[in-house]
């Protein structure tokens, strides 16, 4: 990487300074069928279900293409004085992505931390990947969702504290939610966290160890992550509610790397995964009040599974990525509305394949992706095909095949 000057307050030894570095991306894309999507394809989910015309063809079996530059990305590091035997440093990204569709092309915050640093611990105050979100163990797609839906997908602001033992790094993480949110009656929103008035806490723990001699490196971790949201505080027959919904989520991963080759893994299970843009959420199971109308929640559960294997040459690179997601419903029968990220779907698979070739800034990097996804059939009466806690019990697989360019120059 090539970093600007380092532009400095007061004297020439200030300890204070910027440095800033990111790149310039556009990608090509095209897709084989209608996706279901954000930001006008770039973000890519799943492919949509049939719909049939009278005439029995498939309305969504239409290509698309598209050539955007939104993942355009600025990064700012900034450093200044210690505070007695404590390190400061922040962070600020940003990219060209929106907020949304209506916004695209608009600048918007990703990351933005200040970090205190001591010996063998570190605070971490603002807004960064979620913890589920492993950022020493990801995907490394050419694709900018980085193994959504199989991986958790979040930034949130947060509160982090890591502490170092030899290779264990311990973190206990409070975090709120801004972009990435959960699902509920009035919508998607972060009103039903906030309104809990408790932050979701994170709890994970990673060992890692190094060989700079002959290149080896592994790392193993595992990570469990408790939220807690109020659907409502009015019910339909206008009396306060106090109902909550609680999930739990867990995650563990390894990855290995030698000189010439790293290969990554990781797994999940939890429930109500919708703020991770993953498969899940929650349901109205039962009736807590039936006079004034207060319901009961449960979870709807998921388990996603995915494997990456790279090569680590400097000037050429190749990939593999493959990645699974099931739907596993309720642990209570749904009576009622249902609050949730693919309902209708029993799995989700994706295999893509990349090559990445750099040349000096320039790296150009194609890559193929088929995503598959695994939709409820229906009965004679109109239906889905599935059981009383949300399970699918029939299903019909619809696929997507993306052809994807990336060209980046990198400053």
């Amino acid at each position: 990487m090539l970093f600007l000057p380092i532009f400095t307050i007061g004297q020439q030894d200030s300890k204070f300074g910027i440095k800033f570095h990111g790149f310039v991306k556009s990608d090509l894309l095209f897709d084989s069928r209608q996706t279901v999507d954000a930001r006008e394809g770039h973000f890519l989910l799943y492919p949509v279900n049939e719909s049939l015309d009278p005439d029995g063809k498939d309305i969504n079996a239409k290509s698309s293409y598209n050539l955007l530059s939104i993942q355009t990305r600025l990064k700012g590091f900034i450093t200044g004085p210690d505070i007695g035997n404590i390190k400061t440093s922040a962070y600020i990204e940003g990219e060209f992505f929106g907020m949304n569709n209506s916004d695209i092309n608009g600048f918007r915050l990703r990351h933005a931390f200040l970090k205190l640093k001591w010996e063998t611990a570190s605070i971490l105050v603002g807004q960064y990947w979620h913890p589920l979100f492993a950022t020493k163990c990801y995907p490394g797609t050419v694709s900018f969702i980085i193994g959504a839906p199989f991986q958790p997908f979040s930034r949130n602001p947060q509160i982090r504290v890591t502490k170092s033992f030899g290779g264990f790094n311990l973190m206990l993480t409070a975090l709120s939610q801004i972009d990435f949110v959960s699902n509920g009656p009035a919508g998607v929103t972060d009103r039903y966290q906030r309104n809990s008035t408790i932050p979701a806490f994170n709890f994970k723990v990673e060992y890692e160890v190094k060989n700079k001699s002959n290149g080896l490196g592994f790392l193993i971790g595992a990570s469990a992550n408790y939220k807690m949201l109020v659907p409502t505080l009015v019910t339909d027959s206008l009396y306060k509610s106090d109902a909550t919904i609680s999930s739990l989520g867990f995650a563990g991963y390894v990855k290995l790397a030698t000189k010439a080759i790293t290969l990554k893994a990781y797994g999940f299970y939890g429930g109500d995964a919708f703020n991770l843009v993953m498969l899940g959420g929650y349901a109205e199971t039962g009736v807590k009040d039936p006079v004034k109308g207060i319901m009961e929640y449960s979870c709807v559960r998921n388990n996603s599974y995915w494997l990456d294997f790279s090569t680590n040459g400097k000037k050429l690179a190749w990939g593999l990525f493959g990645g699974y997601s099931k739907n596993l419903g309720s642990t209570e029968k749904i009576i009622g509305n249902e609050y949730v990220r693919g309902a209708d779907i029993d799995f989700l698979y994706r295999v893509s394949t990349r090559l990445i070739w750099n040349v000096e800034k320039f790296r150009l990097a194609p890559e193929i992706e088929y995503t598959a996804a695994a939709y409820a059939t229906k009965d004679s009466n109109g239906n889905l095909n599935r059981d009383d806690y949300g399970k699918i019990t029939d299903s019909n697989t619809v696929s997507n095949f993306r052809i994807l360019i990336g060209f980046f120059y990198f400053f």
